[in-house]
């Protein structure tokens, strides 16, 4: 992995592309059966499909619940499933975490920072910075979120930079840690994204953005002989609002399918690779009295990132119906460098070099339409280095934050049974068990090095109430877990040389949570479904720094709130969404003297939509228009940081008019952020509020041609 110099631009990607070429003509294009989601060629879908917009034909969650399924439709508990068709419809542009902007309650962030992790976060969980923890994402059965990161994200991130849009089928955005399916950092939930499904159309793309954004994607879908294949590559290049900010991103996926006896087999590699550098934060006050550009790079130095990474997924489930086996392995290299502004010589540079192995396994067993039971286990082993080091005039120095080699071994064991005593009456229970073996060489202090054991059991209990045929009820009591971060065991202290003396173990335990959540869905009619959920989640053993530099599994946080959402089809034609989150209370029980209580997340989050289709002329015209509302965000500053303030009301306002006609299909789009200095990404200082300027307007167009 190359540490770039802090003054170096993001330079091109190719070398991939010839690549992808090759293969393109070596396999004649190519198709995928997914193995979770999907079924082969020629075969009908098991499980409906339920839309995030109230799109035509759309499907709702009323009456699924109540239905015996291992599909996230069954759980009694908050779920968005995000369709190929809903993806078709957003504004995605350099950051995936777009994908989630219409999920009530989820803020999805576009960070602007370089190649730092994908910002969406829901319940009052992962505040702002933290990428994606605390909520547990699965991609084709393998974990996402990355332990004891150093690369400028912390403990759990969830670094999704290496899917674009034409590689996702579907995503299950479950609230609350109800299902036991999903293991560490499944705290405010969980995310399961299966990629696509085949056999799909070819096509080719071009994409034109503001400020130098440009993209060419190739999609090749065909069948040879029994095997479904599927090979996606993309290259994104694009500039900043910020004068000094740049990306460049390459990654190329391709996935083989095929159907052998009772199951679905397939086996997929892929690869990104990104330069990217990065304008920084600039102060809030300082914007506002015009002390400095907002489109200026903050201490005038600009940080930067890098990332590599590739995996190879096999993936084995069952062929009809949902009873049967599946199975998951991976193995996967990563490597990542970021470095963060700390001043006009400074970076902090954060670098991960890390491989991971493992897999999963489990057995559902089906009971008629009564009863199903599931069970089954998972592993996963990471090695490599976490460090983080000091740079000045891009150069490294010998000082730094921290320097671990990491071998982490977790592994666990899962059950899930469903149970319908009656016929509009489902309870579901379920529990896990889950290890920790770690190994930690601590460089920096070598008296802190250690072995770590522990281990974590998190039951989960709910039932569903079909009341009426147009009514649903659902109740949970669930819990979920967060491993300790490795520097929260061995401790680092202050910044300084390898090998210094001193050092400190922590006895910490997993931080557990207990969330309590019901809710309803109801359709008055059938072209207009409403949904609910008030929700209470207790956070019984935070772990906390002390001031000897260690850590404590101590004190508790508490998260209260209820989200809303309505879709309604209004004739043949329109569609229309709207949600409304409330954050009751997100706060520190006992707080440290120096710090606040309240969490930053904003109180109130506003989605609204509508949706437009219509035969004109040769072709299919669809036309999106959606609106994205935060409010009253709290951050603390001065020292001690207890001086409490409220972030600005950040709004976004997107458009999108696509139109369809024979193997053509052209897009145009904008987005508008039209209040001045408020941005959805932001962090309080002792200063301060550090934001990330945005621009009011953006516009982009694109076309693709499907052969």
């Amino acid at each position: 992995m190359k540490h770039l110099p802090p003054h170096r631009r993001a330079t091109p990607l190719l070398r991939p592309l010839p690549l992808v070429l090759g293969m393109s003509a070596a396999f004649c294009g190519v198709s995928a059966a997914q193995t979770t989601a999907g079924e082969p060629a020629g075969s009908a879908p098991t499980l409906q499909e339920v839309r995030v917009t109230a799109d035509h034909g759309q499907a709702d969650l009323q009456g699924k619940r109540s239905q015996v399924t291992n599909d996230s439709t069954g759980l009694p508990s908050a779920l968005t499933v995000i369709t190929r068709e809903d993806i078709d419809t957003l504004n995605v542009g350099r950051d995936i975490s777009n994908v989630f902007r219409r999920v009530p309650g989820v803020v999805a962030n576009s960070i602007d920072q370089g190649e730092t992790g994908n910002g969406f976060r829901m319940r009052g969980f992962a505040t702002q910075g933290t990428h994606g923890a605390d909520t547990s994402v699965y991609v084709d059965g393998v974990p996402q979120n990355m332990p004891s990161s150093q690369a400028g994200a912390g403990h759990g991130p969830a670094y999704l930079e290496w899917i674009t849009p034409d590689m996702i089928g579907r995503i299950d955005v479950i609230k609350g840690p109800i299902s036991a399916l999903y293991g560490d950092q499944n705290r405010a939930g969980a995310v399961n994204l299966t990629t696509q499904t085949g056999p799909i159309p070819s096509s080719v793309g071009l994409s034109l953005e503001s400020y130098g954004g440009r993209r060419a994607s190739l999609v090749l879908s065909n069948t040879f002989s029994e095997v479904q294949s599927l090979l996606i590559a993309d290259s994104y290049r694009t500039d900043s609002y910020r004068r000094d900010g740049q990306v460049a991103r390459d990654n190329i996926f391709w996935k083989l399918s095929t159907r052998v006896g009772d199951g679905l087999y397939s086996l997929r590699i892929n690869h990104y690779r990104a330069d990217a550098v990065a304008a920084g934060y600039l102060l809030l006050p300082d914007l506002q009295r015009g002390a400095v550009d907002p489109r200026s790079t903050q201490s005038n130095l600009p940080g930067y990132s890098s990332g590599e990474r590739t995996a190879l997924v096999f993936n084995r489930s069952p062929a009809v119906g949902e009873a049967g086996w599946s199975a998951t392995a991976y193995l996967e290299s990563f490597e990542r460098v970021r470095g963060a502004t700390n001043s006009s010589v400074q970076h902090t540079v954060g670098a991960d070099d890390r491989h991971f192995f493992g897999g999963r396994l489990s057995r559902n067993f089906v009971f008629d339409d009564s009863a199903s039971l599931t069970l089954g286990g998972e592993l996963r082993r990471d090695e490599g280095d976490a460090t983080r080091r000091i740079w000045i005039a891009g150069a490294p120095t010998a000082n730094y934050v921290n320097n671990q080699r990491l071998d982490l071994l977790t592994y666990g064991f899962f059950a899930q049974a469903q149970y319908k005593p009656a016929p509009d009456f489902k309870l579901l229970g379920g529990v896990r068990r889950d290890w920790f073996d770690y190994d930690i060489e601590n460089r920096k202090l070598p008296g802190a090095s250690t072995a770590y054991k522990d281990a974590v059991t998190t039951p989960r209990l709910g039932a569903v109430w079909r009341v009426t045929p147009t009514l649903d009820v659902f109740a949970n009591v669930a819990e979920g877990f967060r491993s300790p971060a490795a520097e929260q065991i061995s401790g680092s202290g202050s910044t300084g040389p390898l090998g210094a003396a001193g050092g400190t173990v922590s006895d910490v335990s997993p931080s557990k949570v207990k969330s309590h959540d019901i809710g309803f869905t109801v359709t008055p009619t059938p072209n207009w479904t409403a949904s609910g959920a008030v929700y209470h989640t207790l956070n019984e053993d935070e772990i906390v720094a002390q001031p000897d530099g260690s850590f404590r599994s101590v004190g508790d946080t508490t998260r209260r709130g209820f989200e809303l959402e309505t879709r309604l089809r209004l004739g043949a034609s329109w569609s229309v969404y709207g949600s409304y989150g409330r954050i009751l209370e997100a706060r520190i029980n006992n707080p440290l003297p120096t710090a606040g209580a309240r969490l930053s997340v904003p109180e109130h989050q506003l989605k609204l939509g509508a949706e437009y289709r219509q035969r004109f002329g040769a072709g299919r015209l669809t036309l999106n228009a959606d609106a994205y509302l935060t409010a009253q965000n709290p951050y603390y500053v001065g020292t001690p940081q207890t001086q409490l303030r409220t972030m600005p009301t950040y709004t976004r306002y997107d458009l999108k008019a696509t139109y369809d006609v024979e193997k053509l299909q052209f897009s145009v789009f904008a987005v508008f952020q039209p209040r001045r200095f408020a941005a959805d990404i932001a962090y309080g200082t002792s200063a301060g509020l550090m934001i990330s300027p945005q621009p009011r307007t953006q516009v982009g167009a694109s076309v693709r041609y499907f052969f």
